[in-house]
């Protein structure tokens, strides 16, 4: 099981911060491939606002499968 990163800049394979760099991430700026963020570049996003794949958002989203939730 890989340990988390924590902190205002998490760099890892699961991370967790204000900035998230990692293929699992929880974060409010988050660049992941499966993420919950406030706003997300990623794979599979479940944000308010992102750039994603497949993205369910509150507010608005660009990518290829966009589903708002609202």
């Amino acid at each position: 099981m890989p340990k988390p990163a924590i902190g205002v800049i998490a760099i890892g394979q699961v991370a967790a911060g204000i900035v998230c760099i990692s293929q699992f991430g929880i974060g409010i700026l988050s660049l992941s491939q499966f993420t919950v963020a406030y706003l997300a570049i990623a794979q599979f996003a479940l944000c308010y606002q992102c750039i994603a794949q497949i993205g369910f958002v509150l507010n608005q989203g660009i990518g290829q499968f966009i589903f708002h939730l609202l």
